[in-house]
């Protein structure tokens, strides 16, 4: 139909994904208006329909040239000004049904080509279906809504990818204010580093360290063996073949054995390994170390040398980190009573898990509130209904003041405990695959590095992206730098959203989960406008360009107006500076 005002073009070349298109001279303008709408012609990234019986194949215009791409002697024939189009193919429609991704029926050469107007759009993307959010509006219309299928974008896991300034942080608010508003049922874990998002969402319950009404608590004993033996005393696996790190593990596995009585039930102490998360003092672990460093014995043999035969004067007070008094011994070995201890495996780790207790920033860990399991006090499952049993939706765990050399292992923590319970109650009815749940991890890359091999958020959050959908647990990352980000948990991602992206190795991670016949789509990358985003992946129904509205109330991540500011004279003052020092000093707001 080539009176029709939709009219292009026709066909000149086909290959498998892509065909080229001859635009007609006869068009009387590169901008036609249809129904109202302008329409320019030649719009890099716009759609384009190919009409073939009761098929109508569409693509997406990925180049535009005056010459064929196939330039050679035949093109002395095209007259001066000719325009040619490339466009890949991206899906069909066949009679009134939906549109599928994929081509069944290719055209042909002197094929029709026309323009896509609104109308082919909404054929395209359709109606909402049951079990999807809206994401944004398309880029080309401002009328047609984009959705996500819900499904696939939470439990085949997601990621949120933008340079600083892209609309990143908007990006995430949108789609997690889209999942909490349209599902009842839904339930979120934000893990948020810097604390950005308490102010993009009110209604959400807020777990942060020293915060008078919900203090973020991590009981220390939540950690493997591993990850507590590396936090207290640097000692790694590969320390297995040492007598001192035997000891130690013996010694956390009794501390575990004989606190087996629990609120939330009772456990068998031949099931209790130095991995069990079940609580004990490192207090009096400290203590006890302390107590056979420091002790006199009424022998001098090693073997003999047990609590029966100190001679001790008073216990101290592990609370407070008093090690136990003993009546004073020789320096060397002597005939004469008390003696000197012969066990000293512990001395390095002493002073090391004493110099932890002491320092006040670990006081999330090592101070957990009521979190003691004994009768009276809190248990996991308790810790469990605050962050993903309560009537709140989303759960922020501000980590903003973690101590950075905790915050891989705080990380892990979080996220092998929320997948332990999901693993274990994945046959209950109030969670697992009867309820699943999203963990949203800003600001990946800090924490998820490829090059960090003993990296402990990273092995959790891998396991997540792996398994994690078995259970009802889906992940979410956001991150300025996807080419730093393991490629482990990259490789499970099944919908990127990406925004600007100036870094060839970052576009790089979009293009290759992009079908290969759109990757012109991504090349949209650096040039980006501020909170728009290409959307590729299993819960979109076909790759987009997609235009986020902006949110409001915001997180706190948006830039400082500093011409405002620097138009402001600041006046000297000589008590300035000092609560930021006093804030330093505690690592306290």
């Amino acid at each position: 139909m080539t009176t029709d005002n939709t009219y292009l073009g026709k066909i000149i070349r086909v290959d498998s994904g892509t065909v080229e298109v001859e635009v007609s001279n006869d068009i009387p303008s590169a901008a036609p208006i249809i129904n109202g709408r302008l329409y320019k012609i030649g719009q890099i990234g716009t759609f384009v329909k190919m009409p073939i019986g009761n098929i109508t194949i569409y693509g997406i215009v990925s180049s535009v040239s005056n010459t064929p791409s196939k330039a050679d002697e035949i093109q002395l024939r095209y007259n001066f000004g000719s325009r040619f189009l490339s466009v890949q193919l991206v899906g069909e429609k066949i009679g009134d049904d939906d549109f599928e991704k994929g081509i069944g029926t290719y055209p042909t050469i002197n094929d029709e080509v026309h323009l896509v107007i609104e109308k082919d759009l909404f054929d395209i993307y359709g109606k909402r279906d049951e079990g999807s959010i809206e994401i944004g509006k398309h880029s080309s219309s401002e009328n047609l809504s984009v959705y996500a299928d819900i499904h696939k974008l939470v439990l085949r896991h997601s990621a949120i990818l933008g340079s600083t300034g892209s609309g990143k942080s908007n990006t995430t608010v949108s789609i997690l204010k889209a999942i909490l508003t349209d599902y009842v049922g839904s339930r979120v874990i934000l893990v948020d580093p810097h604390g950005e998002y308490a102010s993009a969402f009110p209604d959400a319950k807020i777990f942060k360290i020293n915060d008078a009404t919900n203090p973020l608590f991590i009981p220390f004993w939540l950690m493997s063996f591993d990850e507590l033996a590396y936090f207290l005393v640097g000692a790694k696996p590969s320390d297995d073949q040492k007598i001192d790190y035997r000891m130690f593990r013996d010694l956390v596995t009794n501390f575990k054995k004989e606190n087996n009585v629990l609120v939330s039930g009772t456990v068998d102490r031949n099931y209790i390994t130095a991995d069990s998360p079940i609580p004990f003092s490192a207090r009096k672990l400290w203590w006890e170390m302390n107590w056979w460093l420091n002790a006199s014995f009424t022998t001098t043999k090693k073997d003999e040398q047990t609590k029966g035969t100190a001679v001790i004067e008073n216990d101290g007070d592990f609370e407070n980190l008093i090690g136990a008094k003993f009546t004073s011994h020789l320096s060397t070995p002597s005939t004469s009573s008390p003696h000197v201890s012969q066990n000293k495996e512990y001395f390095a780790y002493e002073k090391k898990i004493l110099s932890r207790l002491k320092d006040s920033r670990f006081d999330f860990l090592f101070n957990p509130g009521n979190y003691k399991g004994v009768a009276g006090t809190k248990d996991l499952n308790d810790l469990l209904n605050e962050w993903i049993g309560s009537s709140s939706k989303l759960t922020i765990l501000d980590l903003s003041g973690v101590p950075f050399e905790v915050l891989d292992i705080t990380v892990g923590l979080i996220t092998r405990f929320v997948y332990d319970s999901m693993f274990w109650g994945r046959s209950e009815t109030y969670t697992g695959k009867k309820r699943p749940l999203l963990l949203a991890y800003e600001e990946a890359h800090t924490y998820l590095n490829k090059n960090d091999s003993s990296s402990y958020s990273k092995q959790a959050v891998e396991q997540v992206f792996k398994e994690g959908r078995k259970f009802g647990l889906g992940a979410l990352i956001i991150s300025q730098r996807p080419s730093e980000i393991s490629e482990t948990i990259l490789a499970q991602v099944g919908t990127y959203v990406a925004l600007r992206l100036t870094n060839s190795g970052d576009q790089s991670i979009v293009k290759a989960s992009a079908p290969d016949n759109l990757n012109s789509l991504i090349d949209f990358l650096p040039a980006l406008r501020t909170g728009e985003a290409i959307i590729v992946g299993e819960a979109i129904k076909i790759p987009s360009r997609v235009r986020i509205k902006l949110n409001n109330p915001r997180p706190t991540s948006d830039d400082p107006k500093l011409v405002e500011a620097w138009k402001t004279a600041h006046p000297e003052n000589t008590e300035n500076y000092k609560p930021v020092v006093t804030r330093i000093r505690q690592q306290k707001f």
